[in-house]
């Protein structure tokens, strides 16, 4: 493990001293770093993007600060690299919130909303936004180490992750469809769900994530 360095990349958009304190709780000599300078994430030893709020606000600042530019690049170096929630869906291609976004486009797939009249498999309506707790069930991945299958996880999203590819899907959880809750290529994890607000089980993925060789 040694004195690595992850960067948090701040773009401006949401408060990002939760998720750094829960790095600082589980990789305690570690240095993590909440920046917006490119040179200090190049530099870093592995890379958390986070996102919240409207997609367009932040695919907004994040072409502007050429931090779309700046993630392919870190995911190209072959670093572990962790897309959050809004972070994951900025990875995709195109989104549907604000009549249509585009995203990054590194992985593929489309980001769709829940719907207005979202319902359960009795029927019963579903609240939009998806918020609170819920099970995700996983496939084989060294970030799932130590986690049991169906953990459950805290998510707050209206928009979920149609992944253009099944076999990137790393983990699916049910509200009102099956959706993608984590998505896997090579280096790059991203999760649907809020680590640092998921308990035992968002440390523990944290935790891997400081670990992680970024070999699949």
């Amino acid at each position: 493990m040694g004195n690595q360095q992850i960067a948090v990349i701040d773009y401006g958009m949401g408060n990002l001293h939760s998720v750094a304190s829960a790095l600082e709780h589980v990789a305690p000599e570690a240095e993590v770093l909440v920046t917006s300078d490119p040179a200090q994430v190049s530099a870093a030893d592995r890379v958390l993007f986070p996102g919240v709020g409207a997609i367009r606000d932040c695919m907004a600042e994040i072409k502007r600060l050429k931090f779309d530019t700046l993630l392919r690049e870190q995911v190209a170096s072959g670093k572990p690299v962790l897309g959050v929630c809004v972070g994951m869906q900025a990875l995709m291609e195109t989104s549907e919130e604000n009549e249509g976004v585009d995203c990054i486009g590194l992985l593929p797939g489309t980001v769709r909303f829940f719907g207005k009249d979202l319902r359960d498999q009795a029927g019963h309506k579903l609240k939009v936004p998806h918020m609170g707790w819920n099970q995700v069930h996983h496939t084989h991945h060294p970030l799932w180490a130590g986690i049991e299958q169906d953990a459950r996880f805290y998510f707050v999203h209206s928009f979920y992750v149609e992944a253009g590819n099944p076999e990137q899907v790393a983990g699916t959880c049910e509200y009102g469809k099956t959706f993608s809750a984590a998505l896997t290529q090579d280096n790059l994890f991203a999760a649907q769900f809020h680590p640092e607000k998921s308990h035992t089980a968002g440390l523990q993925l944290l935790r891997n994530f400081v670990g992680w060789n970024g070999k699949p």
